[in-house]
């Protein structure tokens, strides 16, 4: 049997990729990957069968089983499978069901750590998550519920932080509002909505909580981050660097 490599494949840039993330989809011979992979990540992989498992919300995509049964396969035929995840594999990434797979069959797995998409959004903004007098608690959540989940009790974890970094929640913005209110976020409070984080299209928009669906009713088709806090507060009048200038080093 094989090694299943599960790999953080970052927000988008493949320089942002680790060295033992490059080195691991240089000598891959499979890589299952996610919908938002790009392809200069891809091309790392030259000598690997490419296989698209990504999941997209409103879109056909893999059910986790199916991908589950699919890397157990591919553990029994190659040596070296690669399992390419957006962002980090252990933040919102199905990791935990495919870990459990794998051991369950009796296959190695190694996780690859990635940067996760509000690191890459805080980069981009140029505003520190935990500035110092500002925040010293961020959390990271996502309102989204996957198929048989009971609800989770997101907002509590989200309006209690200084900083809340919302996941997948764009798409149903006026419900995050409600959801913050509910406990205690004041509609005055900060926002920020970042659109492909990590990208070369990066592109943000600022306002308050109240705001917060007009701002996502904005973005382009690309995935995106909501920012709450006060620390969200200094992005408007933050302008984005050249990232084409950053990755080329000119």
């Amino acid at each position: 049997m094989g090694t299943v490599y599960l790999v953080g494949a970052g927000p988008g840039a493949a320089d942002l990729l680790t060295v033992r993330a490059a080195r691991l989809l240089a000598r891959a011979e499979v890589v299952f990957h996610d919908a938002l992979v790009e392809a200069d990540v891809l091309a790392l992989a030259a000598g690997a069968e490419k296989i698209a498992v990504g999941k997209r919300c409103g879109a056909h995509s893999s059910s986790q089983r199916f991908i589950n049964k699919r890397l157990v396969d591919a553990a029994a035929r190659y040596e070296t499978v690669v399992r390419l995840k957006g962002g980090d594999p252990m933040l919102f990434g199905r990791a935990q069901e495919e870990i459990d797979a794998l051991v369950a069959a009796g296959i190695d797995v190694e996780i690859v750590p990635g940067v996760t998409a509000a690191l890459a959004a805080a980069a981009d903004l140029r505003v520190s998550l935990t500035r110092r007098g500002v925040a010293r608690s961020v959390a990271f959540v996502t309102p989204r519920v996957g198929e048989g989940e009971a609800p989770h009790a997101w907002a509590r974890a989200a309006a209690s932080a200084d900083t809340a970094v919302v996941y997948m929640g764009a798409g149903q913005a006026a419900d995050v509002v409600a959801a913050l209110v509910a406990h205690g976020k004041p509609l005055a409070t900060p926002v920020t909505v970042i659109e492909n984080a990590g990208r070369a299209q990066s592109r943000h928009a600022a306002g308050r909580l109240q705001d917060l669906p007009a701002l996502a009713a904005e973005r382009g088709r690309g995935p995106a981050l909501i920012v709450v806090g006060e620390i969200a507060a200094a992005t408007a009048a933050t302008s984005l660097a050249p990232r084409q200038a950053l990755r080329t080093g000119t």
